[in-house]
């Protein structure tokens, strides 16, 4: 089942999430809901929180990436990670990033809570991170390049924290009548969206 994605200005988004257990009811069909939302939004990946579950849960599919005919990420990426980035489908259960490290690099970010906007934000190439996948199997991973780039985005959200948080002040000014404009439901979207209507 398409959900419909949380728009900036839901104070869900700010949440930081907890951790879920096992037996947490529903899981695999909560699941399988996040990612037929994030293909009918042609996202890359999508956490809990933006469809209205502050939990620890997010899920990361690069396929889309490795399919652009952009000249450009023909320069960005290199047959090896295209091919990486191909295959690469995950799901993140009660995550923690371990350690940050490698080059820190720019590139241009936009998020399924945010439409519309896109900016250039700086993370590092590195991640050592520790989850539980769909089967409740622990892991500790090492992800470089975009995959860890997808990742480190999408577990910002389970930290309560968005994409512009990492843009300059000067920047979050200029966009800062944008993101007003979402939050009260003025922005175009071509997928199921909610905006956060305050209780009276």
């Amino acid at each position: 089942m398409v959900l419909p994605i949380l728009v900036y200005g839901d104070p869900v988004l700010r949440k930081v999430g907890s951790d879920i257990e096992k037996n947490f009811e529903g899981l695999d069909l909560l699941i399988n809901n996040m990612f037929e939302t994030m293909y009918k939004a042609k996202g890359v990946g999508l956490a809990a929180p933006q469809i209205g579950k502050a939990i620890r849960l997010f899920i990361v599919d690069t396929k889309p990436f490795s399919e652009s005919d952009d000249d450009d990420d023909d320069d960005e990426f290199s047959p090896e990670e295209r091919k990486k980035l191909e295959v690469f489908k995950q799901v993140f259960i009660n995550a923690r990033i371990l350690n940050e490290a490698g080059k820190e690099w720019k590139f241009n970010e936009g998020c399924l809570s945010i439409p519309k906007i896109r900016e250039d934000v700086t993370r590092f190439s590195d991640i050592e991170i520790e989850y539980y996948n769909e089967k409740f199997e622990k892991k500790v991973e090492k992800y470089n390049g975009l995959i860890a780039r997808v990742i480190q985005h999408e577990y910002d959200h389970i930290e309560g924290n968005l994409f512009t948080d990492k843009i300059s002040p000067f920047k979050r000014k200029l966009i800062s009548g944008k993101l007003k404009d979402i939050s009260v439901g003025k922005f175009v979207a071509d997928y199921k969206t909610k905006v956060f209507k305050p209780k009276k």
